[in-house]
């Protein structure tokens, strides 16, 4: 058979988190010059470049498999085009001409120097007028998210990305903060991607200390008030867990509501917050007694979405790494879901210690960090380090205190507030800030 006469080969890449007429358009165009194999993006290759879909891999694959036109659908695990396109070499690389500028920019200009190799032809379908994905994803996130969906988000982002970042937030304000907040560094949108439930900042903001004095169902209202006006994942802080009896209720009650994930630090008796140190007395809990916990926690949950991370507190009560070692295989051994490891050192050397020596590890959980004290390190350097998830755990609340002190001391200094006015919103724009109050 001549060349002339061969099938041509024909690859699309596409995301496919919502299908709309533009990617039927662009498959139908891609038809008409041979068989269509669709390179679908993973959740890693999406979510390194914009926000983790909506559905998972698989869902995806489903719907696109259904699309008259298409051959066959294969995995693109990166972006970057050129794996997917030197293995399979097609005559074709078809896609919408809406990749000129922006973050896929690049991708195209890749794309071109590999076909050019084989002497492919890339053919750019004019864009659908009328149709954004990142409109249509909007007001997807504009209707909210079920609890089955949310719980689950968190272990896609972990496998999903390279670090997975989140923000403390304290009320449904600074949850759409974290909902919302982001920012563009080098052509790629960056965001957070879930939220902290700071036992911390949920105690202050209720003008409280830090010792469990706010009780769970107060707690909870707090969650609830956040869960209503957000989509993204949340992580909640369970302070010492309490009793074995008390954490398997905090556990079923947290994951009925769609939070992710639990964390429990290793600690017994009155809790005080784990950045005090060994300057005030605090009590670690012996391997098998926390581990006991774990063990009842990850018996009482229903769903495998829910996670349990384990605190590791041997560093901050300066009992040693050896301690802290022994610890993460035990509760590893118990059924933590992942290991959050605690260091109140500004340098951050024994959280990379730490992450070294847990390298060798047979049996390893993902580990979480919470970066309060060695602020100085970037979100790469943990990442290097083994680190999957980084908490910035209060920082909304300490950066929304010294604001307000500022306000409040200059209306007290000017007997009026035209002063403060520099430092504050418009009236308008705190009347339109939440959706539906004009």
């Amino acid at each position: 058979m001549s060349d002339e006469q061969r099938t041509k080969d024909v690859y699309v890449g596409m995301s496919a988190d919502l299908v709309h007429p533009g990617h039927l358009n662009v498959i139908g165009e891609a038809a008409k010059l041979g068989e269509v194999t669709v390179g679908l993006l993973t959740d890693g290759a999406i979510a390194s470049y914009k926000r983790l879909p909506s559905l998972e891999f698989e869902q995806r694959r489903q719907i696109v498999e259904a699309i008259k036109g298409v051959a066959r659908v294969i995995p693109q695990e990166t972006l970057d085009y050129r794996p997917n396109l030197r293995k399979l070499r097609p005559d074709y690389v078809v896609h919408g001409d809406d990749w000129k500028e922006g973050v896929q920019r690049e991708t195209r200009r890749q794309v071109i120097e590999a076909l050019a190799e084989w002497g492919g032809e890339l053919v750019e379908v004019p864009y659908t007028r009328g149709i954004s994905s990142s409109r249509l994803n909007r007001a997807v996130r504009e209707v909210g998210t079920t609890a089955d969906i949310r719980r689950a988000r968190l272990r896609r982002l972990i496998n999903a990305k390279d670090i997975v970042r989140i923000l403390e937030a304290h009320s449904g304000l600074t949850g759409l903060i974290a909902e919302h907040a982001a920012v563009e560094v080098d052509g790629v949108r960056r965001e957070f991607d879930g939220m902290w439930g700071s036992s911390l900042t949920d105690s202050t903001a209720r003008g409280k200390p830090d010792i469990e004095a706010v009780d769970i169902s107060a707690r909870v209202a707090t969650i609830n008030d956040i869960l209503e006006v957000t989509t993204k994942p949340i992580i909640f802080d369970g302070d010492t867990g309490g009793r074995p009896e008390h954490f398997t209720f905090t556990v079923r009650t947290l994951e009925r509501l769609g939070v992710s994930a639990i964390v429990v630090e290793d600690k017994i008796g009155l809790k005080k917050n784990s950045l005090f140190g060994a300057e005030v007395a605090q009590t670690q809990d012996s391997i098998e007694g926390f581990s006991a916990k774990l063990q009842a926690g990850k018996a009482a949950q229903v769903t495998d979405d829910f996670m349990i991370v384990a605190r590791l507190e041997s560093l901050i009560l300066k009992q040693g790494m050896e301690d802290a070692l022994e610890r993460a295989a035990a509760y590893i051994d118990a059924g933590a879901d992942a290991l959050m490891i605690h260091s109140t050192e500004p340098d951050g050397r024994e959280v990379f210690d730490f992450c070294k020596r847990y390298q060798s590890f047979e049996r390893r959980a993902p580990l979480v960090a919470v970066p309060s004290s060695y602020d100085a390190i970037f979100e790469s350097e943990l990442h290097d380090a083994g680190v999957s998830v980084v908490i910035y755990a209060n920082h909304l609340l300490r950066s929304a205190y010294p604001a307000m002190m500022r306000t409040a001391e200059s209306i007290l200094a000017h007997g009026r507030s035209y002063e403060a006015r520099e430092h504050l919103m418009s009236i308008h724009d705190i009347l339109t800030l939440i959706p539906g109050g004009s």
